[in-house]
C-alpha cells in the first residue's frame, strides 16, 4: 500500500494498493490506472509514485527473509 494525495479534493490523503497499478502518467498532472480501468489524478510526480513503489515491494522482500 502507497499513501498519495488525491489532487483537488476534500478527502485528500488516502492509500492505494500498489499492486493494483496499472499505469502512472504525466499529463501534466500525475493520473494512476488501475487495473480496474479506475483513474485517479494525485498531488505526486510519476518519479514520487515509482520511487513509493518500489520502497514498498521491498520491504515486503525484506520482511519474507
Amino acid at each position: 500500500m502507497i499513501k498519495v494525495t488525491k489532487l483537488k479534493s476534500q478527502d485528500r490523503d488516502f492509500v492505494i494498493n500498489a499492486e493494483l497499478i496499472e499505469t502512472i502518467e504525466e499529463t501534466p498532472d500525475t493520473v494512476i490506472t488501475l487495473t480496474s480501468g479506475k483513474k485517479i489524478i494525485v498531488e505526486e510526480s510519476m518519479d514520487e509514485i515509482v520511487r513509493m513503489v518500489m520502497d514498498y515491494r521491498r520491504a515486503l522482500f525484506r520482511n519474507m527473509r
